[in-house]
C-alpha cells in the first residue's frame, strides 16, 4: 500500500477509532469519509479483501444512499439461508435520502451480525446527524479517513510508497518530476506510478519519467507562475530548471509571473461579485476569480514586495544581470515565498 498518513485531528474527543486509509480495517460500521475518492476506493477494497480471506463466502452488494427506499438496509442485512457474512458498500451518504437516514439510524442500534456496512461520504454537511451517530459510538464502527493530499510532502509520500511497495527504486529528482506533472489528480499520478512500475526495468531515472511523460512534464512560463504564486516553492524551482534546461527564455516567465500578480493587485481589496469587479477593471469574469483564489494566503505588503522585486527581475532579464537564470530563480523563490522572507 502506499504512504501511510495520519488521520487528521477532529475537534471534541472521538468515540471511535479513526484511521489513516492504509489502516482501513472491518467493524460492524465503517464510515469511509473524506473527498480523496482514490483513496476511499483502496480503503473499501482492503476491507473486502480482509473479509474475503477470512470466508471466500462473502456476500457483497451495493447500495446507493440517494435513491434508497426504507426497509433497502434491512433486506441486504438480513441472514441469508446458508449464513453467508456480508459486506453491504453504501454510496453517496453525502447526497442521503431520509429514507435512508431513518433506516441507517435505525440499523445502528441493532447491527446485523456477520455484516459490514461500509457508508462512503465524500464530505459537506448533508448526513451529519447519521455521521454523528456513527462518530459517538453508535453502531460499534470505526471511521477510515481520505482527507485530500495537499501538500507536495504528501503527494510524495504517497508515490514513492507506491514505488517501494512494488520494490522499485526512484531517484528524488525523477520523483519531484512525476509529482509536478500530476499533481491535480491523484488517480492520474498512481496510474503513472504503476505504469512505470509495469513498463520499466532497473532505477527510474528523471530521464525515464520525462521519456514516458514529456507533455506532461513539459513546461511552460504559466505553469512555473501558478507554483509560485500557490507557494509551491519545491514545485516551482523543479518546473523552472526543467523550463530552463530545455531552453526556456527567462523574460516569458517572468511576463507571467508579472501578469498574474498585477491582476492580483488589482483586484486585491475589490468587493463585489466577479462579473461587477470584471465589468468595472475591464477583465472577463474568470480572470477575476482565478486571481481572487491566488491571492489567497497573500498579504498586501508582501504582494507590493513581490512586485518591486518583479520590476528588479525584468530588467535584469532583459540584460542588466549576467545571469538572467539566477535572476529568475531568486524571484521564483521570493514570489513562492508570498514576499515574506529576506531578499
Amino acid at each position: 500500500m502506499a504512504a501511510r498518513a495520519a488521520a487528521p485531528a477532529r475537534s471534541g474527543a472521538a468515540k471511535i477509532p479513526v484511521l489513516a486509509w492504509d489502516q482501513a480495517r472491518p467493524a460492524p460500521v465503517v464510515l469511509v469519509s473524506g473527498p480523496e475518492e482514490l483513496l476511499a476506493e483502496r480503503a473499501i477494497r482492503a476491507i473486502r479483501a480482509t473479509l474475503t480471506a477470512a470466508d471466500p463466502s462473502l456476500e457483497v452488494t451495493d447500495l446507493d444512499a440517494t435513491s434508497a427506499a426504507l426497509g433497502d438496509l434491512t433486506t441486504l442485512a438480513s441472514p441469508s439461508l446458508f449464513g453467508e457474512p456480508r459486506l453491504i458498500r453504501v454510496g453517496g451518504v453525502e447526497r442521503l435520502s431520509e429514507a435512508f437516514l431513518t433506516e441507517a439510524l435505525r440499523y445502528l442500534e441493532h447491527p446485523a451480525d456477520e455484516t459490514t456496512v461500509v457508508l462512503r461520504h465524500a464530505g459537506g454537511v448533508r448526513g451529519k446527524k447519521l455521521l454523528d451517530a456513527v462518530r459517538n459510538g453508535l453502531g460499534g464502527g470505526v471511521e477510515v479517513s481520505c482527507a485530500e493530499l495537499k501538500r507536495d510532502a504528501d503527494r510524495s509520500a504517497f508515490a514513492s510508497a507506491e514505488f517501494r511497495t512494488a520494490g522499485k527504486r526512484i531517484a528524488p529528482g525523477a520523483l519531484r518530476l512525476l509529482v509536478s506533472a500530476f499533481q491535480e489528480d491523484l488517480a492520474e499520478l498512481a496510474s503513472a506510478c504503476q505504469q512505470l512500475i509495469a513498463d520499466t526495468r532497473g532505477d527510474i531515472t528523471e530521464s525515464t519519467v520525462e521519456t514516458y511523460y514529456a507533455g506532461r512534464v513539459e513546461t511552460n512560463a504559466f505553469a512555473v507562475a501558478d507554483a509560485a504564486i500557490a507557494g509551491r516553492r519545491g514545485d516551482a524551482l523543479v518546473l523552472l530548471r526543467h523550463a530552463i534546461a530545455t531552453g526556456a527564455d527567462p523574460v516569458p516567465i517572468v511576463a507571467a509571473i508579472a501578469m498574474k500578480l498585477r491582476t492580483m493587485a488589482r483586484v486585491f481589496d475589490v468587493r463585489g461579485s466577479g462579473g461587477q469587479v470584471a465589468s468595472e477593471l475591464g477583465l472577463a469574469p474568470w480572470q477575476v476569480d482565478r486571481a481572487r483564489r491566488d491571492a489567497q494566503g497573500w498579504q498586501p505588503e508582501g504582494l507590493g514586495r513581490a512586485i518591486v522585486m518583479l520590476a528588479e527581475t525584468d530588467e535584469r532579464v532583459k540584460g542588466a544581470a549576467r545571469d538572467p537564470e539566477f535572476a529568475v530563480e531568486r524571484l521564483v523563490a521570493f514570489v513562492a515565498a508570498r514576499g515574506e522572507t529576506e531578499r
